[in-house]
């Protein structure tokens, strides 16, 4: 079989069925590149600032067209409703998200027995490293500035106890304060009073937390695609096995045909020498009838 596919002919035959392999495995990985695809972007930016006012309504699920949007609101904090949730990064160190309630003016209010008077929304102010570096919130009237967010799901049988929160849910903050809220929450990144920015807290860093990349979808179609130039990328070897195995099947069946020309040719011959070996027998059986009878006069 080696030396078969030794021959000139397969030998260019392997190099052509590699190279037709090569540029199906090259198709397979561009239709696999288009088989992942970023969500077009929004037309409008989410980068630009908008009044939280007129982005969300409260009581209603959070629609995932203004996730990350930068929206600003007008308001208070309340110092009475503030937690910590532990386990968050900031420059790969574990520490704490402030989240404090935050009462936003001109707020659509919501109606029912629990309803509170005013409607809130749990603002992120920052991270600090240990509990006791998170201070109070400014106080008095302030606008503060941040990327508006989903919110979270809680962490399941986990009591973060007293003053903590597992995650920014707000079905849970709502449930701790209750308060009437906004479906989201806000990870600030500026705040200011009528008479100019809050002072900076060492010990307090913005959050400053980016946009998302878009989701990526799935082109299925081009995703088969992809698999299916895999599969003609080995059908061209096979096809030069096989042709190589035919080749070789060939030979051995001449050899086969040549094998029993040469019996032939010696089943030919074995009559004629029988019959030469006959033929001089013949004078030996003769030769013993005629001395018979002189044997019997002998007595």
């Amino acid at each position: 079989m080696l030396k078969t596919a030794l021959k000139p002919r397969w030998i260019a035959g392997l190099v052509f069925a590699l190279l037709l392999s090569g540029v199906f495995v090259l198709l397979s990985q561009w239709q696999l590149s288009r088989s992942a695809q970023h969500e077009p972007a929004t037309p409008s930016s989410i980068e630009e600032v908008k009044p939280l006012v007129d982005v969300l309504k409260p009581g209603q699920f959070f629609p995932g067209s203004v996730e990350d949007q930068m929206v600003t609101a007008t308001g208070s904090y309340d110092p009475g409703k503030q937690v910590l949730v532990e386990g968050r990064l900031y420059d790969n160190r574990k520490g704490y998200w402030i989240v404090t309630a935050f009462a936003v003016d001109n707020a659509p209010k919501l109606s029912g027995a629990a309803a509170s008077p005013q409607t809130w929304i749990p603002v992120a102010r920052g991270w600090v490293a240990e509990p006791d570096q998170a201070g109070p919130p400014p106080s008095g009237p302030l606008t503060l500035t941040g990327r508006l967010l989903a919110s979270e799901a809680p962490l399941p049988n986990v009591d973060a106890g007293p003053g903590r929160a597992s995650a920014v849910s707000v079905a849970e903050l709502i449930n701790k304060w209750d308060v009437s809220s906004y479906p989201g929450f806000v990870a600030a990144t500026a705040e200011s009073t009528p008479t100019g920015p809050v002072p900076a807290n060492e010990a307090v860093k913005a959050l400053n937390i980016p946009a998302q990349p878009p989701a990526t979808q799935i082109n299925w179609l081009n995703l088969f695609y992809s698999v299916e130039w895999v599969v003609f990328a080995g059908f061209a070897l096979y096809i030069w096995w096989r042709m190589v195995a035919d080749d070789y099947r060939r030979d051995l069946e001449g050899d086969e045909f040549d094998g029993d020309d040469f019996d032939d040719d010696f089943d030919d011959g074995g009559p004629h020498h029988n019959g030469e070996a006959h033929h001089s027998d013949e004078p030996a059986v003769q030769e013993s009838q005629h001395s018979e009878p002189e044997h019997k006069v002998q007595p």
